[in-house]
Order: C-alpha cells, then structure tokens, then sequence
C-alpha cells in the first residue's frame, strides 16, 4: 500500500475523489438540460452551484493524491508513471471547470448570454475526466495503490513494479 494520506489504512483521496466526479458530470448535465430544454432556471442554478463545488471539492481531492504521487509511490516504477498521467488528466479537468466557473461567476441571478462556452468546457473536462478516471483504475487495479495486502503480496507487487512494462508476451508455437 503506496498511500500515506490515510485514516486507519483507508486512503482519503480515494473517499474524497467522489464528489468532484458527481459535481462535474452534473454540471454538465444541468447545463445540457437547462441550454436544449424549456426548463427552468433551477437547472442552470444547478449547473452553476455544481461547477463551483466540483472545482473545490476537486483542489481538496488533489492534495492527498498529489502527497501519495511525490512521496509514497517509488520513483522509476510505471506506477509513478501511470500516477503522473492521471494527475495530468485531473488537471486538465479541473482548468477546464475552473474556466468555465469563471466564466459563469456572477451570473446567479441572470443566467449567462449563452451557455454555449461552459458547455463545451465542461462536456471537454468531462472527457478528460473519462482518462483520469481510467489511469486512476490503472492505479487501484494494476499498481495497488492504497490497497491492503499481505507482506507476500506486497513483496510480488514491489517485483512486479520494478519490471519493465513494456515486454513483448511470449510467442506460443502449436
């Protein structure tokens, strides 16, 4: 278990990771519904309300994953590798939300002149996020990151780690 963000063994960044992801998908929800409906302001309150909180909830999220990144996962291992990536793409989505909060701020009362920008921005970060969400499975999955193992499987998952990733596969001749 790489993860030294943790309380009891459990790692925060997984448990905080949650709510940026919910935020985000339904900013871009609301804003879609709100933009090519007849609905009603709520959905662009929500879709305002919800970008705000999904780029905090975001910057809270990245701090014990950014601490597990630097410090807990060896340096020269694919999982640090695998771990910069998926940072990457987390940023990524977070400018893009963080553009679009920008670009909404203020307009609680009266919804933007077009949603049109913050649409695009967020149905982009919602498909970065769909990448950092796949390296950050990589990381569960694959490098073990924050999971609890026996002594023996953690000393096959150091092995492992200190292989080199990209071997071809054996050749099997009939």
């Amino acid at each position: 278990m790489y993860s030294k963000v943790a309380i009891k063994q459990h790692p925060i960044h997984p448990m905080l990771v949650a709510f940026p992801i919910t935020f985000y998908l339904l900013t871009f929800i609301a804003f879609a519904i709100y933009n090519f409906s007849d609905a009603g302001i709520f959905w662009y309150k929500l879709g305002f309300f919800s970008n705000m909180v999904a780029v905090a909830a975001a910057l809270l999220a990245a701090i014990p994953g950014f601490i597990d990144w630097a410090i807990a996962i060896p340096n020269k291992t694919a999982a640090k590798t695998d771990g910069l990536i998926h940072m990457c793409l987390n940023l990524v989505t977070l400018g893009l939300f963080g553009i679009s909060a920008y670009v909404i701020n203020g307009s609680w009362d009266t919804p933007v002149a077009s949603l049109n920008p913050p649409l695009v921005l967020t149905g982009l970060g919602c498909v970065s996020l769909l990448g950092a969400g796949y390296y950050g499975w990589i990381m569960i999955g694959v490098h073990k990151v924050g999971v609890s193992m026996s002594p023996e499987q953690e000393h096959l998952q150091d092995e492992y780690e200190k292989e080199p990733q990209h071997k071809e596969p054996p050749v099997m001749y009939h």
